[in-house]
């Protein structure tokens, strides 16, 4: 088991980090009356962890008992009706999706989410009997003024030391302070990125040192290498229009018929914010992060 999971605080009592978030959701817990909550803030801050914590809070260990299963959506596009396949985690108090893992369908899984949720029961931020937990990336006015909205910060580079100094005791490792310090300050204030980074670490070289050298993210080194090229194309003056439509059709050569219908949709979302745009390199890099992360998940719902 990974570290990151390894050492995930099960309950709210065993937060590390934002222990004063946690503090406020056993409040609402212990009070019996908790909200509609929304959850937000950057990626690897700790959104998910809390969020299981205050189910266990409130469910029991029976929130972990959890299952996967593809779900269908028949949507009306339109002239005409969508089967968007989607695959979900969820126990008998919750479920867990990721509607981007859709593509450009991610639309109509929501408002197929909101349809069901209408039925259920309409959003009531002073229902008792019942809450609902959303975590969403762009959230419109309408939702967050009907939820109670909770911010997670990004870590503080003094707290992800001290989680990795807690990882380390747990794991019998000596870590010098001046390598957690690096490690933390080379996370960008990401603790799931810390932890993974950590765990690397500790695999490549032991014991540590202070002037360890601390492995970039693989996606990071592509994205770096892709970045230089893509520079030396601009700069003897081949049009960032011209090399997004070669890029794509080469790509197109290699993937699979599923795969070529959303990845030539992103190719003219981010051709057509290019031209609204005067970095061109900011919206070619982004279209290739937008396909590593498609062709990651069409990997993992492949091969598992």
């Amino acid at each position: 088991m990974l570290w990151v999971d390894k050492y995930r605080p099960k309950t709210l009592d065993k937060v590390i980090v934002h222990q004063d978030v946690a503090q406020n959701l056993q409040k609402l817990v212990s009070e019996g009356d908790c909200p509609h909550l929304l959850f937000y803030g950057p990626s690897g801050s700790g959104k998910k962890t809390l969020i299981m914590a205050l189910l266990r809070q409130i469910f029991g260990p029976s929130a972990d008992k959890v299952k996967v299963e593809n779900k269908i959506w028949k949507v009306d596009a339109g002239k005409r009706t969508i089967d968007v396949e989607l695959t979900t985690l969820s126990s008998t108090h919750h479920v867990e999706l990721n509607p981007s893992d859709a593509g450009f369908q991610d639309r109509y899984v929501v408002q197929e989410i909101i349809k069901e949720m209408a039925k259920n029961r309409p959003i009531d931020t002073k229902g008792k009997k019942g809450f609902k937990v959303l975590v969403l990336n762009e959230v419109t006015e309408a939702v967050r003024s009907r939820c109670l909205n909770v911010r997670i910060n990004a870590s503080m580079e003094e707290e992800i030391v001290n989680v990795l100094e807690f990882i380390a005791k747990k794991e019998g490792l000596q870590l010098p302070q001046g390598f957690a310090a690096c490690i933390a300050e080379k996370s960008n204030r990401n603790l799931r990125r810390a932890v993974l980074t950590f765990e690397t670490c500790r695999v490549q070289q032991y014991p540590f040192t202070n002037n360890q050298a601390i492995p970039p993210m693989d996606r990071e080194q592509y994205l770096f290498e892709v970045r230089g090229n893509f520079y030396d194309l601009l700069t003897i003056c081949i049009p960032p229009e011209i090399i997004l439509k070669r890029l794509l059709f080469e790509l197109l050569k290699k993937l699979d018929s599923e795969l070529k219908h959303e990845v030539s949709h992103w190719a003219a979302h981010y051709e057509h914010r290019m031209r609204l745009g005067q970095k061109a390199i900011f919206h070619l890099e982004a279209f290739v992060a937008k396909f590593m992360s498609i062709y990651k998940s069409f990997l993992i719902s492949t091969f598992g």
